[in-house]
Order: structure tokens, then sequence, then C-alpha cells
């Protein structure tokens, strides 16, 4: 073990991962969120990903000379100091030093990023549940949405293991942003409003069985080789098994069935059948752009995507290998104190 890092100007808890520039110091308690092991012709390496609920970094090579890489594990707390570099025009945090934390503290609150309050989500989903009238659509959404155990792991699920709404309560985030995108949609094409919601708060249930979040975002054996498309439409025709049937005949649940196997849109994008109905198709468009505008926000917040005080990103991998502009434009508009106003990432400022 080296040496700590004992500089005065190593950055703490308050200042977000995500923030941290090159040259910026570190000194800091962390969960590793998973070892990348690789090799290369200097030999075997391994790549930490390291986490707390701002955020995540990736080390510098940890080479396989090196025991601290080879005895540490996904989900151990540890104690760190060291550096932001740069190489190949990625950041990574050149470690100086790694100690157990000593601590069995894995609450995934405190070392994921998180929704800061899932109430105001939970609020709108029960209030357009509240406005289906339909007695057998509001059934089938209740036995999901009644359900309390179904609800804490709801609250919990991210929205993807890497990308869109990739943190806990990042499932719940999404999908009010799934209902409120498509219930717009459906209106201005004449959809049925009530079906398109009921498919919209199901859509994304597998992922409760697809994903995992104690010790970071990962894929479970499930998710590996069934996916939370199906792992969703399994679900609820196991619930319906087991529960008095809420008045759908089997049309119908085909219909509803095919909502959740349909919105990815394409068998290339993981859907096992194309959108057929017009309600399937609002659905397709309402999920892709809650998930793209989500990954855009967070590729323009990310430091890390920018050279210092480049404007232009570098490609993100999670917008197809684009590039984003984080330029200030005023528009010719004035502050709340007579500065001059403009947008910045697409936000008034």
């Amino acid at each position: 073990m080296t040496d700590k890092l004992q500089s005065p100007h190593a950055l703490g808890d308050s200042v977000p991962l995500a923030c941290l520039g090159v040259g910026d110091r570190l000194e800091r308690t962390l969960m590793v969120r998973a070892l990348d092991r690789r090799e290369s012709s200097r030999g075997s390496f391994t790549i930490v990903s390291f986490g707390d609920r701002t955020g995540s970094v990736d080390s510098a090579p940890f080479w396989s000379d090196e025991r601290r890489a080879l005895e540490i594990r996904p989900g151990d707390i540890v104690h760190l100091t060291g550096r932001i570099t740069q190489y190949a025009g990625r950041r990574q945090l050149k470690v100086t030093s790694l100690v157990s934390a000593g601590t069995d503290d894995t609450d995934p609150r405190r070392w994921l990023p998180s929704v800061a309050d899932v109430g105001p989500l939970w609020n709108r989903i029960d209030g357009w549940r509240a406005e289906i009238a339909t007695e057998c659509l509001r059934r089938v959404t209740g036995l999901f949405y009644d359900d309390h155990g179904f609800r804490r792991r709801y609250e919990l699920c991210p929205g993807s293991t890497t990308g869109h709404h990739a943190e806990l309560g990042g499932l719940l985030r999404h999908t009010c942003e799934v209902v409120s995108i498509a219930r717009a949609i459906g209106r201005n094409c004449g959809a049925d409003l009530e079906l398109v919601v009921v498919g919209a708060l199901l859509h994304d249930i597998g992922k409760l069985e697809a994903y995992d979040w104690r010790s970071g975002f990962t894929i479970t054996e499930a998710g590996s080789l069934v996916g939370h498309v199906v792992l969703g439409a399994l679900m609820i025709s196991r619930r319906l098994a087991d529960e008095d049937a809420p008045g759908i005949d089997p049309a119908g649940m085909a219909v509803l069935l095919h909502l959740l196997l349909s919105h990815h849109g394409t068998r290339e994008q993981g859907a096992p059948i194309p959108p057929m109905t017009l309600e399937a198709e609002v659905l397709r468009y309402a999920d892709d752009a809650s998930a793209r505008t989500s990954s855009m926000a967070a590729a323009l917040s990310d430091r890390g995507n920018f050279d210092d005080t480049a404007t232009i990103s570098r490609p993100v991998w999670q917008l197809d290998r684009r590039r984003t502009y984080r330029g200030i434009i005023d528009w010719g508009r004035k502050g709340s104190e007579g500065t001059e106003g403009g947008t910045k990432n697409g936000t008034a400022v």
C-alpha cells in the first residue's frame, strides 16, 4: 500500500464525482461498483469502477502485480485517495491509496445515485391510475400498483444499468415521463388514452426481475437470458393466473401483452414483435423519447465528456457515439437581475 495523499486540496464528499476534472485530487469513501479484468501486450490488468450517490469514476489500470485490485470485490466499501488523470481522451482515477473502510453500511441509497424524493412521482402515478374508468384495465394495473412489495421495489429499481435513468428510483421517474409523453401523443393522434396509460405503467415492470441494485446496477441471470421485455409479459401472465380474472378476454389480453412486447420497436432493439396498434406505436416513441432525452441530459452534465472548457464533447457511447454541445446562447433575453439570460444544455439561465 502506498502512502496516503495528504493534499489540503483533496476533494471530499461534497463534490459530485461527475464534476471532477483532470488534476483534481480526491479523498473519499466509495463503493466498488464493478471490476473489469482485461488483457494487453503488457499483461493483464483490472479497471475498477468506484462510486457513491453522486456518480461513479473508473480507475486507471491496476496491473496484475498490484495486489490491491485482487483483494477487492464488487460491493466492498473502501477509502481511497488519488488524482483524476486523462488517457485517450477519457477521465480516470489514478489511485494512490486504497484500504478497506471498515464499515458494513451497504444501504444502496448512500452508495448509488438516487431520486431525491419519490413522493411526487407516486402522486402522479396514482393520479393517472385514478382516471382509468374501465374496470378491467384499472384492476389489472392494480394487481401490481396496489401491491406494497411491488411499490417498494419499483421505487428503488433503476431505469437502466448504465444508460438512461441509471439511478435508484430511475424506473419510477422514467415511467412518469413515458406516461406524460404518451398521453400528449395519444391525445394528438386519437389513441385510446386509457390503454396507452396502462401500457405505459406496465411496460417496464420486467426490470424488477432483470436488474439487481444491491451493490451497483447489474443485470440478473434472468435479465441476460430472457430480457426485461419478455419478463414483464411473463409477470402479467403469472399474476393473472394467480388472481381473480380482471374481466379481460383473450383478445384483450393479447393486445395488452402486445404493448409490452413491442415497446422497443424492432427486433434489433429488443422487441419480439414490432408495434401493430396505434397505442403500441405511441408507447414505443414515448419510451424512446424519455430514454433519449435522459441520456442527452446526463451526457451534457457529465464533465468527463468534455475537455476543460470545450463546448463540444467527445463522442458519447450512450448517444451512439454522437457529440454534444454545451454552449450558452443568450437569445437577447434578460436575466432576473438585469443580466443577459440564455440557454445552457437546453435550460433557461
